[in-house]
Formats: structure tokens, sequence, C-alpha cells
């Protein structure tokens, strides 16, 4: 399985993989991955818990060794180059992994010198990284006392103190509330525009959207790729959506129908994946009719546009990879 994801005719690979693997045991977290990732661009690396995710992440940064397969970062090998990978490379944990007792610039200061920065250049690397990430009046707090998003926002900024050329984010809105969760991604936006390349893990589909391209993980494969308009393309025409006042009657009723294969429900909305392209006005006489018939007439019929999860849905009940 070979994937590629581009953001231009002219960027360099920054993450290149052939059929690398891990195995813990008789488990295997991530098999055979094949994926390049070019450089200038939000990379979203999604799936469920549990996925083979962070298992990836760790592997391409050389923190857990490989059990099959190769992979370069940055240009440097995984195995053989560790070294040179965690110079140009930024690491933002899933889980809040900096110190608890010592203060937002104790911390900061602390990663500085464990990635070579002098105190005078991390002095400004500091008052620059903590204006954009509003951190600035928080430095003699300690980051045990911080909120999550602030800790997220610290983590962050300690990830970048050394000016990486890529960083990787492990789930990094994860317990962020909405407006902590949108001005993270806009510093991400900044982030990118500025020339870092970013590779974020996260099981939040609609996060999908804000990347410039995608790989879906399940079960430790990786079942589909590309930047997700094109990926939303193999919906298109493929989904319709109704409205019904006892919505579980009438997804009973409306999973019945040729050619319908699963119903879901948002609230009063029921949304209907075909197995093949449909025309919504004609599909409207059939659907209402089966409703009608198990008492539970349908309010609205019409067009749906697809999102990436409703796409992951359609994968998993495959049952099989999408590349």
């Amino acid at each position: 399985m070979s994937v590629s994801v581009s953001a231009g005719p002219d960027a360099a690979p920054i993450v290149l993989t052939e059929n690398l693997g891990r195995r813990f045991g008789t488990l295997d977290a991530v098999v055979d991955l094949s994926l390049q990732v070019e450089g200038g661009q939000i990379f979203g690396f999604l799936g469920p818990n549990g996925a083979g995710k962070t298992t990836t992440i760790k592997m391409l940064c050389g923190l857990l060794p490989a059990t099959s397969g190769r992979a370069t970062v940055a240009g440097f090998d995984i195995a053989r180059e560790p070294a040179q990978i965690k110079r140009r490379t930024g690491y933002m944990a899933q889980t809040f992994s900096l110190y608890p007792d010592l203060t937002v610039e104790e911390n900061f200061r602390f990663f500085a010198g464990v990635y070579g920065v002098d105190a005078r250049a991390a002095g400004r690397r500091m008052d620059q990284l903590f204006q954009e990430i509003e951190l600035g009046e928080l430095g003699h707090v300690q980051a045990g006392r911080l909120s999550g998003g602030m800790k997220q926002r610290l983590a962050l900024a300690c990830a970048l103190v050394h000016e990486p050329e890529l960083v990787f984010l492990d789930e990094p809105t994860s317990g962020v509330d909405p407006a902590q969760r949108q001005r993270l991604w806009d510093f991400l936006y900044a982030l990118c525009e500025g020339g870092t390349s970013l590779f974020v893990t996260t099981h939040y589909l609609d996060e999908a959207e804000r990347c410039h391209a995608v790989g879906f993980m399940l079960d430790g494969r990786l079942i589909a790729r590309g930047a997700p308009a094109a990926m939303r393309e193999q919906l298109r025409d493929r989904m319709i959506g109704a409205e019904a006042r006892r919505a579980v009657e009438a997804m009973r009723a409306l999973r019945t129908v040729p050619g319908v294969q699963d119903v879901t429900i948002h609230g009063r909305e029921l949304r209907l994946f075909f197995d093949h392209p449909v025309d919504a006005r004609a599909m409207a006489e059939p659907l209402r009719a089966a409703a009608a018939h198990a008492g539970v007439p349908l309010d609205r019929v019409y067009p749906l546009a697809p999102t990436l999860e409703d796409l992951f849905m359609t994968y998993i009940r495959r049952g099989s990879p999408a590349v």
C-alpha cells in the first residue's frame, strides 16, 4: 500500500515510510504502513483510539523502534539517525508530560536546554512564542495549576523551542474547549504558513476538514488517504437527508429500501447512505412510501453534502481497506 499526499510539485517529502510496522507480542499495532507526506502542510493522521496513531508517531520520532519496514523523517533514517531527527522535529505528547511543579517559564527553559538552545536565544524565543500563544502573563505560574487548554499551549511552546522544521502533535485538542481549540488551530495555520510542517493525530473527524491532507488508520492499517475535498467526492450523490418526528422508527423503515446501505440519526435528521449514486428527487417517493407504510411519515427529503465522518463510516461498513 503506497500513499502520497503533496502540498505542491516542488515540495520535498518530510516523512517517508515503507512497510513500517510495530508488533507488541502478538499484537500488530501498526501494519505495513507506506506513507509519503510532503513538507509545508498540515497532515492529519486520523482514526479511533487504538488505531496505531501514537505508535506511528513514536516510531517516527525515534522513541520506539520499528519491528519491520523503514522510514525517514526530514531526510534521516529513524533507525540509524534518531539524534538528527530529534534536532529537527518537535513532539507534543498526547498527555501533559511537562513538570507540574515547575513554572511555565522554567519548563520552557528546561526544554530549551534539552534541545541545546542557549539562554539568550531561549529568552528571545520564549518572548515570541508566549506572545503568540497567549502565555505571556503566566510565566511564573506552576504548570500543574494551568487549565487544560493552557497546558496544551505550554506543551506546544516547549515543542517549538528549537524552531523545528516538523512538529508531531499527538491529539493536541483532546480535552480542550471549542474556543481554545479554534485558537490552537489558528496558531497551527500560522506555523504552517511560516514554513513549519505539522503531523497531527486526532480522533476528531471534523478536524480532518482543517488539514491539507489526511490519512485514516483503522486497526493498525492505513485504509484511506488524500486531500479532504477529493476524498469527499467518493460519496458524491450517494447520500440523502430526511427528517421525521420519530427518527428511530423511520430509520428502521428506511433501511429496508433497496439500495440503502445504512441510515444514521443526527438529531431529527436521518442520513441515508446508498451503495450507488442516486438522484435525490427520484428517491424521494420510495423513501416517503416506506416511511409512511411504517406509520412514520417524513417531513423532508433532500440531497446531503457528505463529510469525512460519513466517509470513514463507509470504510468501516465495508470491512476492508479502501486504498
